[in-house]
């Protein structure tokens, strides 16, 4: 230092080291915040007690009832919301987190015109149901001139003095020989089988068909409009017998017969 220079470090550069060294140490020796016992019970209560509040809130309190059943689907006055609404009775009251989706769900499908329901939540306040309608693709007629809707899973939905426009109507006229099977394929198991006709024939056929007669199990037979006639055989191999008559209605002819879909005729 006598001639003004600066001392050199020390070679090892222990003095920087140290220097470190003594700096980390205060910091491991920095006082950390621990929570007593009695800290952690009082933040556990509080916890706890703000969280039964927001559960009383939701589940308990009228803060989020249900005020209203919001219902999608319904297209005519068969169906109304008004009757889905009142299906769903007092299972749409209270809380809405607490209202029994499937329940409401099951409720809503019981209604003679109900295919299907989804039910959801739509806070803070509405009840959703959504539904999709039953559509008649038969109406049978029965021995009372009344008309039973059939859908195309073969439920009966509705049943009433004319049948639905553009819907075929089921019709029995049994031969003597199907009369005396009655023990072997029952009425019922006709229907049955017309109704799936009805149900697999294509729209430009079915808004032709006006009447389909069962004579026997072997023997349906399709009136279309205009006078033109369809022998249709048994209800088997439906959809083979539907695209040849489709195919086979190109052709000048009022009597189609697809019994045989591998040999069809036309004639008149």
């Amino acid at each position: 230092m006598a001639d003004g220079r600066l001392a050199d470090p020390p070679a090892s550069g222990r003095g920087y080291l140290r220097d470190e060294d003594e700096f980390g140490d205060d910091e491991e020796s920095a006082p950390r915040l621990r929570l007593s016992r009695r800290g952690i019970v009082v933040l556990s209560v509080l916890g706890a007690a703000v969280l039964g509040g927001l559960a009383w809130l939701v589940f308990f309190s009228s803060v989020l009832d249900v005020r209203s059943v919001a219902v999608q689907g319904p297209t005519d006055d068969k169906l109304t919301a008004a009757q889905v609404r009142d299906a769903i009775g007092g299972l749409g009251d209270g809380p809405l987190a607490r209202v029994d989706l499937d329940d409401v769900r099951h409720r809503v499908e019981a209604i003679p015109r109900v295919s299907k329901a989804e039910v959801w939540r739509g806070w803070p306040h509405t009840l959703q149901v959504k539904v999709v309608q039953r559509r008649a693709v038969a109406a049978v007629k029965g021995e009372d001139g009344q008309f039973t809707q059939v859908d195309a899973g073969g439920v009966s939905f509705a049943t009433e003095a004319a049948p639905p426009e553009g819907v075929p109507v089921v019709e029995l006229r049994l031969s003597q020989q199907a009369n005396d099977a009655d023990g072997v394929i029952s009425r019922p198991q006709l229907v049955q089988g017309a109704v799936a006709v009805a149900a697999g024939l294509p729209p430009e056929v079915a808004k032709r068909a006006g009447v389909v007669l069962v004579h026997s199990y072997d023997d349906i037979e399709l009136q279309l409009s205009g006078g033109a006639t369809v022998r249709w055989g048994s209800p088997e191999q439906i959809d083979r017998k539907a695209r040849v008559l489709v195919a086979l209605m190109n052709a000048k002819g009022t009597n189609f017969d697809v019994t045989a879909p591998e040999a069809p005729a036309v004639s008149g």
